[in-house]
This record gives C-alpha cells, structure tokens and sequence, in this order.
C-alpha cells in the first residue's frame, strides 16, 4: 500500500494498527486486522491513487476505505441500517415467500430490484401479492429464525455505549424490525407494514412504502429531530434501494453490497463483518472494554 501511495507522490504521516494485534502462534484466518494511515499531498493525484488501491483490494480480498479529515469524521451521532441482508443473514421477503411455497418468483424480483433493474415499490407491490393467503401464525415463525449478520451485536451494542443514536430503515417489513429493535435496542425504526385479515395476508400494501427516496426522507427527518448535521450521519445498505439515504449521509457505506451500490456509494465495506464499521469512526480495538 505505501508504494502505491508513493508512486503517485503523497506521504505516508502516521501508521496506526486500530485491530487488535493478532497472534503469530495461533493461526486465525477470519480475524480482523485494520490498519490507518494518514496521508497528505498533491490531491489532483487522489482519483488514480484511489483506482489503484481499488484494483489492489479486489485482488488481495480486503476493503479500503478513504475519508477526508474534517470536524466531523469522529464526530458522528447517528446510524442508520437497512435491514435486509445488512443487519440480517437474507430478505425476510425471500423467507416469507418459501412459506408460501413462491420462494422462485419472488427472489427472482427481489434480486431484479436489488440491482436497480425494476423500480423498488412495483417490485414490492409484485413480490406482497404472491404471499397471499399465507398464515399469520407462519409469519411469526420467522422472528427467530434468520440470524443477525456477523458483528450486528458487538457493532450495536458498541454504538450505544458511546451513545449514539441508531434507526432501521427498511424496504422490508415492520414486524421483523420491531423484533429487532427490542432484541437490539434500536432508537428508531421506519419500515412497511405486513397486511394481515382474518389470520392471513391479504397480498395488498399499505403506503407510503418505505423505497429508496422514502428512506432518504426519513434519514432527513430523524437527524432533524435529533438536532443533528447530516454530515454526521452514517447510513449503511447493501441495495439500489439504499442509494439515496447512502448519498446523503455524511459517511455512506455498502455493505456486502450489489455491484451498483459498491461502486455508487463513498465507502464499501466486503469481507469483514459489521463490527469493522467501528474502525471507519476511529474506534480501536484496543479502546474497547472488552479489548486484552
């Protein structure tokens, strides 16, 4: 990384190891390691710097994210997470539809909508109808059945510690992130409600439906609320549909992300799990409780 950094003529002002340090004598390939370094210098060179550390990532199978030093790069107040695989292993959408017995036409739109090839609330509309007729009792099924993506906890539970505030704000459905927000201590949560009558879903939709534009609304409104800069805002997606609230976040990263997300949004995070998100706010392993 430093060659890079030299051949396009900046310097390297301080190195610092923000993962704990890892052991030599124990082999642990899943462990994080992270490392931080300032850089200064002539930015005209910062656009080919950056598509050389890119193509060196995707080779080497790591993430590279850059910031810019400002006031407020460690002072940000608020997270807000897209729940479907973001904070949860899959789409709870996709599970749902399994249950009907419809699991192969609706994952075909889901991931037609995650890409950004189908406009999120026709698709939301299409994939709501096919689950008609399925069983509450089914539904609830769910609750404790799709796991939290690895780091979910730690990251959360870290958030809160330092006291900030967290949302959820999904294109998926409110009864899950309900769940989440009492499992996980989530602040706000903003997502689409489930239509159930007479013990079944009725396959209608209620609006407005949370899409991509009504996230970025609801990001608006929450750090109006709270009294806060958008500009100390992190918003974390991994769909088409995350792209406006990621746009206007002060830090907006993909996680495990579409390919048009990755390469859309400021920061992409691919191989470690949630909890790296804390390196990104200067957070150091070594600074948490937990830490040796």
């Amino acid at each position: 990384m430093s060659a890079i950094i030299a051949e396009h003529g900046l310097n390297v002002d301080r190195i610092e190891r923000l993962s704990g340090r890892l052991s030599l004598a124990v082999h642990t390939p899943d462990a994080n390691a992270c490392v931080e370094l300032t850089v200064s210098g002539d930015s005209s060179s910062e656009p080919s710097m950056r598509a050389a550390f890119l193509a060196t990532a995707h080779d080497l199978k790591i993430d590279i994210a850059f910031q810019r030093e400002s006031v407020f790069r460690r002072n940000r107040r608020l997270f807000a997470f897209d729940m479907d695989s973001t904070l949860i292993e899959g789409e709870v959408i996709d599970e749902l539809a399994k249950l009907a017995g419809v699991a192969d036409e609706v994952v075909k739109i889901t991931e037609s909508a995650m890409r950004g090839e189908m406009e999120f609330q026709e698709s939301f509309r299409r994939r709501v109808a096919l689950l008609r007729g399925l069983p509450e009792i089914r539904v609830r099924e769910l609750l404790n059945t799709i796991p939290l993506v690895e780091g979910a906890e730690q990251l959360i539970g870290t958030l809160k510690m330092l006291g900030y505030k967290t949302a959820i704000l999904s294109g998926g459905f409110n009864f899950f992130a309900r769940h989440l927000q009492t499992c996980l201590g989530i602040d706000y949560v903003f997502a689409n409600d489930l239509d159930i009558v007479d013990g079944v879903v009725s396959g209608e939709v209620r609006t407005p439906i949370v899409d991509g534009a009504r996230k970025a609304e609801l990001l608006r409104q929450i750090a109006r609320q709270e009294n806060i800069s958008l500009d100390q805002v992190v918003a974390v997606g991994d769909g088409a549909n995350d792209l406006p609230m990621l746009g206007i976040a002060g830090m907006g990263i993909a996680f495990r992300a579409k390919p048009l997300v990755r390469q859309t949004a400021s920061h992409a995070v691919s191989f470690l799990g949630l909890d790296s998100l804390l390196y990104l706010i200067g957070v150091r392993d070594r600074d948490l409780p937990s830490a040796d």
